[in-house]
């Protein structure tokens, strides 16, 4: 058969996804407290209408998780673009590691 020679693959740097993955979560964590804390100390402000008959709760839990999604994605692009890969350990070093 017609085989390239295999690519060598490369540990990523760990200590780049680590950094990463923390300012991530520093961004996330606050406004998570914010919902948090609106929930613990004013309840009733929560149930105020605030976008298309949805009220504040609906609205700020479902921006929580799209905004864990975005910031997923954004995660996994960085680390692609940084090491030419995805973050992690590679099939290839799978691969070597079960040998």
């Amino acid at each position: 058969m017609l085989h390239e020679p295999a690519v060598q693959a490369r540990y990523e740097d760990p200590k780049y996804s680590t950094r990463l993955g923390v300012i991530l979560f520093l961004v996330y964590v606050p406004i998570y407290i914010g919902f948090i804390v609106i929930n613990v100390g004013w309840p009733q402000v929560m149930k105020v209408t605030v976008f298309a008959g949805l009220n504040l709760a609906i609205v700020y839990g479902m921006a929580l998780i799209f905004f864990a999604v975005i910031l997923a994605f954004a995660y996994t692009w960085a680390c692609g673009k940084n090491e030419g890969g995805s973050c992690g350990v590679t099939a290839t070093q799978q691969d070597e590691e079960r040998s």
